[in-house]
């Protein structure tokens, strides 16, 4: 068992090392800005480790400095998260084979887990259930690490850093820029941008997310049955 666990965590980690660069700055990032905004670094710690979602953790970071309203945050939690529940259904069958671990691996699923378990092809002799877990803990490691340690360097920081909020909406136009440039036709990529682009239109930042996402996925859904 000590060498099947072994195996899947060394693909596993050379699986997460892109990740894990790309958590450490973001992730310090973070930890600084919550300092910045009079935070003990234990806040963006344990924030981190039980949220454990990027941009929401952003958010609300700048939702404890004014009147907190529960009802709000949870439904904006629903809103900025609920493209997790398509990510659910995606993985409904390879969460199921791995016992008591999918409890964690449904806990832990993040953008970057997601794309990772999902896509990645496994080799034969190495056990698929401990693979996932493993990639899943390791990007979660990564990010708490990298928000402590983000948390703490801010403590040192004795000026304003300005526009650290800004680092999540660039890193993902980053990864969508990546994606554009890796597809044979860019179907998928434009219908995406232009049925977001007009729901923000129609009903602004708040909403438009999960009315996108359900729009898009009944075109493709229509798309692949007509094919």
């Amino acid at each position: 068992m000590k060498t099947v666990k072994l195996a899947a965590f060394k693909i596993a980690l050379k699986s997460t090392l892109p990740i894990m660069t790309g958590f450490l700055f973001i992730g310090i990032t973070y930890g600084i800005y919550m300092r910045q905004e009079g935070f003990n670094f234990l806040y963006p710690t344990f924030m981190a480790f039980i949220i454990y979602a990027g941009s929401l953790e952003f958010v609300i970071a700048n939702l404890l400095i004014h009147s907190f309203d529960p009802l709000e945050v949870l439904l904006l939690t629903l809103i900025v998260n609920s493209r997790h529940l398509f990510y659910g259904i995606s993985m409904l069958e390879k969460y199921n084979t791995a016992d008591w671990r999918k409890y964690y691996l449904i806990f832990g699923m993040c953008d970057e887990s997601f794309s990772i378990n999902y896509a990645t092809h496994v080799p034969k002799n190495i056990d698929r259930g401990w693979f996932m877990f493993y990639v899943t803990c390791l990007n979660h490691f990564y990010w708490v690490f990298a928000a402590m340690l983000g948390g703490i360097l801010g403590g040192f920081i004795n000026f304003k850093v300005n526009g650290l909020s800004f680092v999540m909406t660039a890193l993902f136009i980053v990864l969508f820029l990546d994606q554009l440039l890796r597809e044979k036709n860019h179907y998928s990529s434009f219908c995406g941008t232009l049925i977001s682009a007009v729901f923000l239109l129609l009903l602004g930042k708040e909403l438009f997310m999960p009315f996108s996402l359900l729009a898009i996925t009944g075109i493709f859904f229509i798309k692949e049955n007509r094919r």
